[in-house]
């Protein structure tokens, strides 16, 4: 796909092959919604596992990011977002706040690009 000017731009390595959207507080961590999910895990207060419908292709072939608060009116308790047990098919993301204690949020998403197995 020619982009922008002369620019080539790989539709398929640019697309993400997972994300998710999901209450952390709620019991089990269901999914809002999500693409390329199998379920999730709760595996305690801020510690969730995301697995994948289809692998990616190793643990170190891809990238994930992603963010963490209450809806709007509640405090955000200055969060922030960590990933690991990083596999193939699977996350944990775990959501943390100053001081590195592990807290249930709201509002989590998380998004991976990478290539699939």
């Amino acid at each position: 796909l020619t982009g922008e000017g002369s620019a080539t731009t790989d539709v398929t390595q640019g697309l993400a092959k997972v994300w998710v959207q999901f209450d952390g507080s709620a019991s089990g961590a269901a999914a809002r919604d999500s693409f390329n999910v199998s379920g999730m895990t709760d595996n305690g207060t801020g510690d969730h596992t995301v697995a994948f419908n289809n692998d990616m292709a190793g643990a170190e072939n891809y990238t994930s990011s992603g963010n963490a608060g209450q809806f709007s009116g509640a405090s955000n308790n200055n969060v922030y977002v960590s990933h690991k047990d990083v596999a193939a098919g699977s996350l944990t993301v775990q959501v943390l706040q100053a001081g590195d204690t592990s807290i249930d949020q709201t509002f989590i998403n998380n998004i991976i690009h990478g290539d699939l197995a």
